[in-house]
């Protein structure tokens, strides 16, 4: 249901640190799986567990290349940086040449994040990063130079900025990347990311965030440019399952679909971030579940007084549980 998916999305995400990490926080690190490839890559790259404090990245064919698997193994857990709720993966240049890992880590917020940056050709570790605070890898330039990272100044996973390090000079700008049109954004921004699509050149990483209240917004990160647009999504989207929505890209890259409950519901322009609503989703009330259906079967009907049939059992279950006990206390009593 897609209240309760809602309920649950902000529920961890407001939650202590240990369980902001699943869906609605900040995406971790992911070993295993089908990893991460570039496009037009004939490569995969996977991190596999490897005993109790090492990791191994393998590098694969893609299906229908031949050859070319190799290995390294390197010290503490990493993993491939995830993106969002929906099992996405970064930290890989559109070249293809350059993949960031990022360790592990319990479920303390961390004193320090630790990357490796790994050079693909001859799958080398390139360099070590160490970060005060703890950050999650963003996104990467194509070429491998800007890495950007979601810096989170405190346990509140909801307030966060996005940084830029420059893999080249060994450095983080001085500054969080912001849009400079939007004066609120100078103190932070608030949201949780949802997932993402990226361009055909893997310069610009198109992100849907959401909100515990307010519209949804998508962050546009151009990756080569260091900068940044958030293009604030109309009201009534705020009334849909955004947790389950899918972004794609039109013909050559010139808008965004934003996909749920099975239609597209709005569309932006890449070029001017201008939104059109498609379509709108009935709002979501009350009575959109305690409806009795006159088709149903007898198991799914509700009772007269709009509860559903699941909760009207447990009711009954549990007053059952509540008489035996009344007895069992009489009887000794006697």
């Amino acid at each position: 249901m897609r209240w309760l998916s809602a309920i649950a999305l902000f529920g961890i995400a407001l939650a202590a640190p240990a369980a902001a990490l699943g869906d609605g926080g900040p995406a971790l690190p992911v070993q295993g799986g089908s990893g991460i490839s570039a496009p037009g890559s004939p490569y995969r790259y996977v991190a596999v567990r490897a005993g109790r404090d090492a990791t191994v990245i393998k590098r694969q064919p893609v299906t229908g290349f031949p050859g070319g698997r190799a290995s390294i193994r390197v010290p503490a857990s990493f993993g491939i940086p995830g993106v969002g709720s929906g099992g996405q993966l970064t930290g890989q240049a559109a070249d293809g040449r350059t993949l960031v890992i990022a360790e592990l880590f319990g479920g303390a917020v961390p004193r320090t994040t630790q990357l490796l940056v790994i050079g693909t050709p001859r799958l080398a570790i390139r360099a070590r990063v160490t970060l005060p605070g703890w950050s999650v890898v963003d996104a990467i330039s194509p070429d491998g130079r800007w890495l950007y990272l979601i810096h989170y100044p405190s346990s509140d996973v909801s307030h966060y900025e996005v940084r830029a390090y420059d893999l080249v000079a060994h450095r983080m700008l001085p500054r969080p990347i912001v849009d400079p049109r939007d004066a609120d954004e100078k103190d932070g921004m608030i949201g949780f990311p949802v997932t993402r699509v990226m361009s055909a050149d893997g310069r610009w990483a198109y992100t849907l965030y959401v909100r515990a209240s307010g519209a949804p917004f998508i962050h546009a990160l151009d990756t080569v440019g260091v900068r940044a647009v958030c293009v604030d999504l109309p009201s009534s989207l705020a009334q849909l399952d955004i947790g389950d929505a899918h972004l794609s890209l039109g013909a050559g890259g010139k808008t965004i679909r934003i996909d749920t409950d099975g239609a597209t519901q709005a569309v932006v322009d890449t070029r001017t971030f201008a939104t059109t609503v498609v379509h709108s989703a009935p709002l979501i009330t009350e009575s959109t579940f305690t409806t009795p259906s006159p088709a149903a079967p007898a198991a799914s009907t509700r009772d007269s007084g709009g509860l559903p049939w699941e909760l009207v059992l447990a009711a009954a279950v549990l007053a059952v549980i509540g008489g035996a006990v009344r007895l069992r206390t009489g009887l000794r009593a006697r």
